[in-house]
């Protein structure tokens, strides 16, 4: 069973960067998928960020409202997964979630759908001001 806290969400200004952190326990931290989501109050949970690890290599994929603007990383020794995002707008407002599933086929596809992850932190909120 793998749990997830994520860590780092906070009231920031339009244009500034934030860094999320997902920390991971219970499993081995490579052989999952992990994601990042996140819910503006009254929408439905949207898809971020995935990252995974093929052969020892680092696949990532991103939303096309955050592409350019997010970076999703990794770090095995700590067990983190970070969300760095930058020139943040009001839009970019939500409470974001981390979420894993185990990896049978690392980097030969993307997984972007709820559903499709088995575990979830409680999240963390980001607000940004205009």
């Amino acid at each position: 069973q793998v749990q997830l806290v994520e860590s780092g969400g906070r009231l920031v200004q339009a244009g500034d960067s934030l860094r999320l952190s997902c920390a991971a326990s219970g499993g081995t931290f490579r052989k999952y998928d992990f994601g990042w989501f996140r819910q503006a109050p009254g929408k439905e949970r949207d898809f971020v960020a995935t990252i995974t690890w093929p052969a020892k290599r680092t696949a990532t994929f991103y939303a096309d409202s955050i592409k350019g603007r997010a970076t999703i990383s990794g770090d095995g020794d700590k067990a983190t997964v970070y969300l760095q995002m930058n020139s943040l707008t009001p839009e970019d407002t939500a409470v974001y979630y981390c979420a894993a599933k185990r990896s049978y086929l690392p980097g030969t596809s993307y997984f972007t759908r709820v559903w499709e992850y088995d575990y979830w932190g409680q999240g963390t909120q980001v607000t940004v001001a205009s």
